[in-house]
């Protein structure tokens, strides 16, 4: 499943042609909307919106040039993600291609974490990933922000 945005639904489609199997597009998976801050620069943010940032920063609830609140994108996300999850078979996979900081929200959403906590989590690189998996208490976060698959460890003998 993807957001319906360009760049993740073409992330999607890439996915898809490797697997043989079809995307499911959502809006709840869309970027944050960040009102007046879309488009702008980190530095014309700083220069006009300075004290809003700042806030931000500290943790307070803001909605950043009058767009969503972190737990608004968390709201609308986190809901699809589980019930697309509660359709898997047993050791089903579930992949979401979304962008940075709704997967951010999400993951806090789904790991129980205090809204505050969520920028802990740090960001996600372009085309990077996260691996959550279902433990005994709840979701855990296995992997994040990884780039690379494993590579196989090779011993020394033929």
């Amino acid at each position: 499943m993807a957001s319906d945005l360009r760049r993740a639904a073409a992330t999607a489609a890439e996915l898809a042609s490797v697997t043989g199997l079809a995307v499911a597009h959502d809006a709840a998976l869309r970027e944050t909307y960040a009102g007046a801050w879309q488009g702008l620069t980190h530095e014309e943010i700083l220069g006009q919106y300075a004290e809003q940032y700042a806030a931000w920063k500290r943790g307070e609830p803001v909605r950043r040039g009058g767009g969503e609140l972190e737990t608004e994108v968390a709201d609308r996300a986190a809901p699809v993600v589980l019930e697309h999850a509660d359709k898997l078979p047993d050791a089903g996979t579930l992949v979401v291609v979304s962008h940075g900081g709704t997967i951010r929200t999400t993951i806090g959403r789904l790991l129980g974490l205090e809204a505050y906590h969520w920028e802990g989590l740090g960001g996600l690189s372009n085309c990077c990933w996260s691996v959550l998996g279902e433990g005994a208490r709840g979701w855990r976060l296995l992997e994040h922000n990884a780039g690379t698959l494993p590579e196989p460890v090779l011993g020394d003998d033929d």
